[in-house]
């Protein structure tokens, strides 16, 4: 299941979403990623501060992989009419 993020904290909810889906504990998640629950604890609250390796090892630890992903193409804006040179009718 895709989970498209653009903030921080919604990476926060997904980390600790994933987290608790496998039924882990941050002392158990640390363990296997080798740092302490203090640490996992800091990451799943301020995951933007943290090393993208340390993140998608995280990730990969909890079954998942990050993936990057191109955004669909934004409509064009609406544009005014041009004006022809000479034309003040606006």
């Amino acid at each position: 299941m895709p989970y498209p993020l653009e903030t921080s904290q919604q990476l926060s909810a997904v980390l600790r979403a994933l987290r608790q889906s496998r039924q882990l504990t941050q002392a158990e998640l640390g363990e296997q990623l080798g740092v302490n629950q203090k640490r996992i604890a800091r990451i799943e609250a301020a995951p933007g501060v943290t090393s993208f390796d340390q993140i998608s090892r995280l990730v990969a630890l909890m079954g998942h992989r990050l993936v990057l992903e191109e955004l669909p193409a934004a409509e064009p804006a609406p544009t005014a009419a041009r004006k022809a040179p000479g034309d003040n009718a606006w």
